[in-house]
């Protein structure tokens, strides 16, 4: 990592460690299963993308296809990684690094957890267009899916008391293996169930800018 991405990241840090202390963020008003069965689908998909790392860090070099504000410039071989997330996400990756010695040892000091808002306004602050210091991996549960949306999943109907998961996760900054992903599941209140992976929804914002509002 070099010294403008290391810089890079610690501001991330030190400005989120700021936005937390002057507004603590309340605890969601959510049902321990739920909580747990989003942390179990959350931490599932983190270890597999954290696991890919050195492969995500092989298709940064080059990028040809890519249009940088600063041609000259090329992407950090040894990138900051910027997981967005929930609450529950975060709680989910400190979790699983801190049981899992070999996936702490490949990310190393690399990664901050932060919210989707956190991120966006320090990118505002400090913006890296190009992904030149930064892969942004995103990784979170839409668990209030509007009713008005269900008519997208008719082919999967839902029980009484159920209702619809969307599991929201890709990556930017990894050249060609950037990706966006939404798998659709269900909650009966007691367990997740996954219903269909990859399916394409109808109207999303542009690649990595989904926000977990919920």
């Amino acid at each position: 990592m070099n010294p403008t991405t290391r810089e890079w990241l610690l501001g991330l840090r030190d400005f989120t460690a700021e936005l937390r202390d002057r507004k603590p963020a309340r605890p969601p008003a959510v049902d321990p299963a739920a909580s747990a069965a989003e942390r179990s689908i959350l931490g599932a998909t983190l270890a597999t993308r954290l696991a890919e790392i050195d492969t995500i860090r092989a298709a940064r070099c080059p990028r040809q296809s890519v249009a940088l504000p600063h041609p000259a410039a090329d992407p950090d071989a040894d990138p900051a990684l910027v997981l967005t997330t929930s609450p529950v996400g975060i709680d989910a990756a400190e979790q699983l690094l801190a049981s899992s010695g070999d996936l702490a040892a490949i990310v190393g000091d690399r990664l901050a957890a932060v919210t989707e808002l956190e991120y966006r306004l320090w990118c505002i602050r400090h913006p890296d267009e190009g992904h030149l210091l930064h892969v942004n991996l995103w990784n979170w549960v839409k668990t209030r899916v509007p009713r008005q949306r269900w008519g997208e999943f008719a082919a999967h109907p839902l029980g009484p008391g159920e209702s619809y998961w969307l599991h929201r996760t890709g990556l930017a900054g990894a050249g060609r293996l950037d990706r966006r992903d939404c798998h659709l599941w269900k909650w009966n209140g007691r367990h997740a169930a996954l219903l269909q992976p990859f399916v394409a929804e109808s109207a999303v914002s542009a690649l990595g800018g989904d926000q977990p509002a919920d």
